[in-house]
């Protein structure tokens, strides 16, 4: 059996609806389309199609092995794109994972002028808060806003920063005081995020370079950024966020910044992606049209830098 032909016929065949569709799309008989089906199956001993006389639909297996296929079959059109020309236009399917947050308010805005740069590559984006497994999962790319070092097996270019920063909602500040030093967070009530890397234990620098670690006490916990920020705005308690997620807010005196004179570490805006000695032409330009996005100093960063310089 010709693996590469059958991985063809079968992605023909999901992307069509049918087999009779996807004979025509590749110019064979339908009898031929289900011979490589029938044999691609019983190569991997597992269902990949649910048959019906209306519709076809992918088994679990079938699901899986297609996200697979596309991108196969990708990497093959761009490998003899190389081998025949000296110019290569981007093409094909790029899966790319971010955060919610971060995808809504700075990354969809973006998609539109990529799409128009590059209308050969088809974009699913997905937004996801947790951390995923790009390879298992089948991500070509992932934006992620984090402190935390990146997995090994994964390549890592950071496009910019965004301030970390301590704030609470004006009407939360007069119900219960401004605090001055970050050991009087203890007696506020304080918000959480559940990904963050260091729990409810927030670090600190002062001016002189001292180190500082507060444990807070957070009622709330979430996962979601806006969910975070929408219960600040509120007056609900004292959030520690990226600027990205609140600059507009504090700049608009909707949050007010706390603690200034206390530095928190940076978090990172990386691009990941897998370690492979050959990087796709779709991937590297969404980095580098990325990495030109956010060059100098980003938005949500605008008039909250840090005392440090």
């Amino acid at each position: 059996m010709d693996r590469l032909r059958a991985f063809e016929v079968f992605a023909t065949v999901v992307a069509k609806g049918s087999f009779t569709k996807a004979a025509d799309a590749l110019d064979t008989s339908p009898a031929n389309v289900t011979r490589y089906v029938n044999e691609l199956e019983g190569h991997l001993s597992t269902r990949l199609l649910n048959r019906s006389s209306r519709r076809l639909s992918l088994t679990e297996s079938g699901t899986a092995l297609y996200e697979r296929c596309r991108s196969i079959l990708d990497d093959v059109a761009e490998a003899e794109a190389i081998a025949g020309s000296t110019t290569l236009n981007p093409r094909g399917k790029l899966r790319i994972n971010a955060g919610v947050t971060f995808g809504i308010k700075h990354l969809s805005p973006l998609w539109p002028r990529f799409m128009k740069m590059y209308p050969e590559i088809e974009l699913d984006i997905d937004l996801i808060d947790r951390v995923v497994d790009m390879v298992e999962e089948g991500y070509d790319l992932a934006i992620r806003v984090s402190q935390a070092m990146n997995p090994a097996n994964l390549i890592a270019k950071k496009l910019a920063t965004s301030r970390n920063l301590v704030c609470a909602a004006p009407a939360y500040l007069k119900a219960h005081g401004t605090p001055k030093q970050p050991r009087d967070l203890a007696d506020h009530a304080c918000l959480g995020f559940s990904y963050a890397a260091t729990g409810d234990e927030w670090h600190f620098t002062d001016r002189t370079g001292a180190a500082q670690r507060v444990r807070v006490n957070c009622a709330f916990h979430t996962n979601n950024g806006e969910t975070l920020r929408a219960a600040a705005l509120a007056g609900h308690g004292i959030i520690r966020p990226a600027a990205f997620l609140v600059g507009e807010d504090i700049r608009a005196g909707r949050l007010v910044r706390l603690l200034p004179d206390h530095d928190i570490s940076d978090t990172d805006l990386l691009a990941l992606y897998p370690s492979r000695r050959h990087v796709s032409a779709k991937v590297r330009v969404m980095v580098d049209f990325l990495g030109d996005a956010f060059k100098g100093t980003p938005p949500w960063d605008r008039d909250l830098l840090p005392y440090r310089g």
